[in-house]
């Protein structure tokens, strides 16, 4: 029996985010959510999950998820048993993205959350598509279930988080690497450095995605974590 996969979900996203997924992977695998909306770092999410989630487990994490998930490598390396990161960074927050989330807080504190998150995804989110708009609502829907409280923890943890490429190095499970052709806010570029820095890193490229291949494109995005699953584990 395959280990358990855990997903780790975006900023403002819920199982939501991965339900194509959980649909076609649950009659096979056992398969489980995690939460992110606990705590005001990075580090007190990742330990709190540590305390819930199965002795060993592959792990999927997106954006956000993705950032929480090489915190959970860093601190427990011999429980993740494979290792996939989605449209996501490895780098600490910049000054300037760090100055920019503090209006962001102020118009969500204001009761303005979702006239916060309609602006964040015009330029960032999704690629060009007939399917946008049914993407766009289903995030939107997912933030707005959230609420406001879990916005500001979240914006705060991003915030202050670590650089993470110190702990890809020393990654020594099976990865994947994977990212929307056009996520703007997670660009190709940096998941291209992000496979180079670890040694046993595969890169997928999804045409056609943006910010959320996961719902945008939900098949290839499937195939390519039944590839990753599929992968015998790493002697260590």
């Amino acid at each position: 029996m395959a280990e358990p996969i855990v997903f780790l979900p975006g900023m403002m996203c819920d199982a939501r985010l991965f339900g194509p997924q959980i649909a076609e992977l649950s009659a096979e695998y056992s398969v489980m959510v995690a939460p992110m909306t606990r705590g005001e770092r990075i580090e007190e999410i990742a330990s709190t999950l540590l305390d819930e989630l199965p002795h060993r487990f592959a792990l999927a994490g997106l954006s956000m998820g993705g950032i929480v998930a090489m915190e959970i490598l860093r601190r427990a390396p011999d429980r993740v048993t494979r290792l996939a990161l989605m449209d996501t960074n490895p780098l600490a927050e910049t000054p300037t993205v760090a100055a920019a989330r503090e209006p962001q807080m102020v118009r969500v504190r204001a009761g303005r959350l979702r006239e916060v998150m309609r602006d964040e995804m015009k330029p960032n989110y999704l690629a060009p598509g007939p399917y946008r708009d049914q993407v766009l609502e289903i995030v939107m829907d997912m933030a707005l279930a959230l609420g406001p409280e879990v916005f500001l923890r979240q914006s705060r943890a991003l915030q202050r988080r670590r650089d993470q490429q110190s702990t890809l190095r020393k990654c020594k499970v099976p990865t994947l690497i994977l990212c929307g052709e056009h996520d703007a806010l997670c660009p190709v570029k940096r998941h291209t450095f992000m496979a180079e820095l670890i040694p046993y890193a595969e890169l997928k490229v999804l045409p056609d995605a943006g910010h959320l291949p996961t719902l945008e494109q939900a098949e290839a995005t499937t195939a390519a974590l039944r590839d990753w699953i599929a992968q015998p584990l790493v002697l260590r």
